[in-house]
Order: C-alpha cells, then structure tokens, then sequence
C-alpha cells in the first residue's frame, strides 16, 4: 500500500484542488494502486470539513490536530507512524496541486530500487515565483481564473502551462534541489532517519523540509530518485514563506534556527540522482530551462570541486 500524508493548514480553498489531484480518477493509471490519503488539518482556525474530505474516496481520511504548534513536523511524523503503507509520499504543504503521473511512477520507482528516496520537481502557478508575483498584484482569484482556463482537471500535465517558474533556485529535475514538496519514500526508511526533525519549530516548520531533503539525499545506503517529467504545483495562500514579498521572508529566522539545530549554515548536498520517468509535451519548456541552468550548476560545481 501507498499511504499519502498532507498536511493543511488553513487550506479551504487550496485543499479542494490538491486532494481532486490525490484521486484516482485524476491520477492515471491508479485503478490497480492500493493507496490511503491522510489529510492532515494542523492548527487551523477554519479547519476543512471531514464530510468534503471523505467525499473525494473511500481511501481518504481525515485527521485534524487542534495545536497551538506553528510547526508540522510532530503532525506528520505521527501520521506517517500510523500509516498503514510500506511505501510514503509525503505532502508538507497541503497547497501543492500534483501532476497526475505520480502514483504510478513512484510505485514503479518502489519496485525498480531497493532502498530509495524519490523527488519531484516542485513549481510555483502564477507568471513568477509567488514572491515576485505578489508583489505585482497577483492573488488567489487570478489564479482560479488561471486554473479554471487552463483545464488541468481533464490533464493534469496543463499546470506547466500556467507555472511560470521553479519554486527556488534549484532549477527542478536537472538542477540541484533545495527541496522537494512531494517525495517518496519507504516507511521505515523514513522512520530511520527520524523523519522531520521536531526541534524545528518556527512558522510552518522553517527549513525543516530542506534539513530532510539533504539528510535524504545525503543517506549512504539508497538511491537518490528524481521522478522525470512529474511535479508539484503551488498555489497562492498567504504563506509564511512562499508568498512573502523578498523584503518581508523569513529566511534569516528559519536559518537562524537551523543553525541553531545542525550548529552549521545550510547547504545544498551536490548529489545528482538518478532520472526515473517520461517527460510531457506540456513540460519540455519548462525542461529545457532546467537542462540549461542545471547543466551551466553542474559544471560550475566541478570546476570548484563541489560536484
């Protein structure tokens, strides 16, 4: 079984087009997955409605957590004890909308390697990252014009039309990531490593998904798994990070806390993965900016003897 742990905070009108994504309808192929959603509602002040949860299937379950903690991590990590699959994908920001390849090529990824971590390419929807785009006026009723034109719930694939950018630097499947806002991993691979690091406790859990990201990708024993061609998409919610203005983002605070925690300054682990996956006619714009910043990375890291 695939067990699917995502997290909401505050997500009413985000949590409606991320959980459709988590269907089977919606993600092809999905007829023979045995899987479960765990939706997670952590802390929030208008929180989902179970009935609207359970109604999308009869694998989805709702799980709130009524906590003054601004932190997920301690939600997830319980969650993803409980879970009843061997195999996890875990969802920390329950705003991301998936594309539809998902669950099919993660269960091919689980049965082609023994021990991996899988990553997805995570994308911002809007014209620019939301930072910028905020900035300029863009807010959740353009982006339902965007999503609702776009016909991304007959194809899935049609987000890439309407993500006009990588979520950071990292430049998605042929860069080096930051992050990844789905992955996938075994359960007791995931137990192993401690799963999210619970001494993280600043809003929406600072760098904690980045301080798993790289113990991840850095684990000795496992493959490193980047799932081509398939990606999570962002929509715009008032986040604490993500929909910051540049002026106005934490990243100071959640640095200060990761180095107050690892007692270093944080850094990208130079691993490159191996590529796992097709890629969709609606992606090859977005790949080829990622094959060309990605490539011009990899070579400036070899030349200073960091890849």
């Amino acid at each position: 079984m695939l067990s699917i742990v995502v997290n909401f905070h505050n997500n009413r009108r985000e949590a409606m087009n991320t959980l459709h994504s988590l269907t089977r309808a919606y993600q092809h192929d999905a007829g023979v997955i045995e899987f479960e959603v765990i939706a997670l509602d952590h802390g929030s002040t208008l929180p989902l409605n179970e009935a609207d949860v359970r109604a999308f299937g009869p694998e989805f379950r709702y799980r709130l957590v009524e906590t003054k903690s601004v932190s997920p991590a301690a939600a997830i990590n319980a969650a993803c004890r409980d879970a009843r699959g061997e195999h996890l994908l875990v969802i920390i920001d329950g705003a991301h909308v998936l594309s539809p390849g998902i669950y099919a090529l993660a269960q091919r990824a689980f049965a082609q390697f023994a021990s991996p971590f899988l990553a997805t390419a995570p994308f911002h929807l809007g014209p620019k990252q939301q930072n910028e785009s905020v900035a300029e006026g863009y807010n959740q009723q353009i982006e339902d014009g965007l999503l609702a034109r776009s016909g991304w719930r007959d194809n899935g694939y049609r987000l890439y039309t309407i993500a006009g950018a990588f979520a950071d630097p990292g430049m998605a499947w042929f860069g080096c990531p930051f992050e990844t806002s789905c992955f996938g991993i075994g359960k007791r691979d995931y137990l192993d490593l401690g799963g999210f690091d619970e001494r993280f406790v600043a809003r929406g859990g600072g760098l904690v998904a980045l301080d798993f990201f790289q113990r991840a990708v850095s684990r000795t024993q496992g493959d490193y798994v980047m799932l081509l061609g398939e990606a999570s998409f962002h929509q715009f919610h008032g986040g604490v990070a993500s929909n910051a203005t540049k002026a106005a983002h934490p990243w100071k605070e959640f640095h200060d806390e990761y180095v107050r925690i690892r007692g270093k300054n944080f850094a990208r682990v130079p691993r490159r993965p191996f590529y796992f996956g097709t890629l969709p006619n609606e992606a090859l714009a977005a790949t080829r900016l990622s094959a060309e910043h990605g490539l011009a990375l990899w070579q400036k890291a070899v030349a200073t003897g960091e890849g």
